[in-house]
């Protein structure tokens, strides 16, 4: 198991999965590690990291986002991720152009992207981010429990005792295996040697990389999986068998192991107007954002319930 802390591998969790993923107080992208996109845009290829004075205009009538173009259900260069719906119920309620820039979301993104002038809005961001200038969340989500209908079945908390004896499926942060949330959690409780990793970075010649471990649970490779809530919420019912779906209970372990994030947009530090106007399109379009989670089988956590992740990654 890795040595990092379980705030810091919490925040590669969310970024990823946006991962994801999540899912928070996340990501320190520190490298340029991990495949990109055969295809990149010319602000793309030019962009370099800005130093700390460097200023960025945004262009005239056009909403430029960030995202991953193979990255269901967030998002993907067709369009089709809760994310691209949310950009552009935001593009027309500002009545400004959508444009993206494709980037793979691994170590590295936001520097070569939101922090190099290459994009001025990023969604998805964990509320506690700190390499972006944040919004008010726009959903919570929470880990959650996958396993396939009608096998006997049901988990509901890290302590139930049948997580000793099933194949267990988890998602780990790059080819250094960092330990996610659920990873920490089951290895507290000595569960270990029947746990089985899946990458959140896949193979990225294939659709959507972080599906994988929800597609292992309808072909057998293991019986219970742990991912995050939109990613479980979206492939689970695309399977070719019924899987279950149960958000992770308790939301959180002590002393401090949260399962439940809150998610925003991110602007560039010191980009107060555009976040100001974020914080506007959020609050007039609430009902509309919701119901994109919806069709998007976004699982959503209790507000009164949520841990906040920045206690811990300061």
């Amino acid at each position: 198991m890795s040595s990092r802390s379980p705030e810091i591998n919490l925040q590669f969790q969310i970024s990823n999965l946006k991962l994801f993923v999540t899912l928070v107080a996340l990501f320190v992208f520190s490298g340029c590690g991990g495949p990109r996109p055969q295809a990149q845009t010319a602000a793309q290829q030019q962009a370099q990291p800005p130093t700390s004075q460097q200023k960025f205009e945004r262009p005239a009538g056009v909403l430029r986002v960030c995202a991953d173009p193979n990255n269901l259900p967030f998002s993907n260069e067709r369009g089709e991720g809760f994310e691209n719906k949310i950009a552009e119920l935001l593009a027309g309620d500002l009545h400004e152009r959508l444009e993206y820039t494709w980037w793979a979301q691994r170590r590295g993104f936001f520097r070569n992207t939101l922090k190099a002038g290459a994009c001025d809005v990023v969604l998805g961001v964990p509320s506690s981010f700190e390499l972006a200038a944040t919004t008010a969340p726009y959903y919570r989500s929470t880990y959650v429990f996958v396993y396939r209908k009608g096998k006997g079945l049901n988990v509901h908390s890290f302590d139930d005792a049948v997580l000793h004896d099933v194949k267990v499926g988890v998602q780990l942060v790059g080819d250094d295996g960092a330990d996610t949330p659920p990873v920490h959690a089951l290895s507290a409780r000595g569960v270990i040697n029947n746990v089985r990793g899946y990458t959140l970075y896949g193979d990225y010649r294939q659709p959507n990389p972080p599906a994988r471990i929800v597609e292992a649970v309808a072909k057998g490779e293991v019986d219970v999986a742990v991912a995050w809530g939109p990613l479980a919420g979206y492939f689970a019912p695309r399977q070719r068998v019924p899987l279950e779906v149960v958000p992770v209970s308790p939301q959180f372990d002590l002393p401090f192991l949260p399962f439940v994030y809150d998610i925003s947009m991110g602007v560039r530090r010191g980009d107060e107007d555009l976040r100001q106007q974020l914080e506007g399109f959020l609050e007039r379009r609430r009902p509309e954002i919701e119901r994109i989670l919806d069709d998007y089988g976004v699982p959503r956590a209790a507000a009164a319930q949520v841990v906040s992740a920045s206690a811990g990654v300061r």
